[in-house]
């Protein structure tokens, strides 16, 4: 599946604008929550990246529906819409492990990997 291009956020992103403006002026870009979710976790705030991080997960999976997904197949990284939702997901999987969600860390490992295998090598 490929999401379509939402180029705004990532731009303002790639410019250096601050994730909470981006996510707060576009809520539905699994991209700047991804980063809320990155940011959190390096900052050592784990529970806060879980949060950005299922954000980010939720608003893509309504979008990757809205794009024709079914619930199972490749997303492939190499198409860059999709990373937003790719980085979410690994996100959601490192913040589970680290609060000891065993079963939501494999569950989102393994649907990493097997929506893009790239992604989990990429990321990981």
């Amino acid at each position: 599946t490929h999401l379509p291009d939402d180029p705004e956020p990532r731009e303002l992103l790639a410019a250096g604008t601050p994730p909470a403006e981006v996510a707060a002026k576009y809520p539905t870009s699994s991209l700047a929550w991804a980063q809320l979710a990155d940011e959190a976790f390096e900052g050592g705030r784990v529970v806060e990246s879980y949060a950005y991080a299922r954000t980010g997960y939720h608003r893509g999976l309504d979008s990757l529906r809205r794009a024709g997904w079914k619930g199972h197949g490749p997303v492939p990284f190499e198409h860059e819409p999709n990373r937003g939702f790719l980085r979410a997901l690994h996100a959601l999987a490192r913040a589970a492990g680290a609060i000891g969600e065993t079963e939501e860390h494999e569950r989102c490992s393994t649907f990493l990997r097997d929506s893009s295998p790239t992604a989990a090598d990429i990321l990981s």
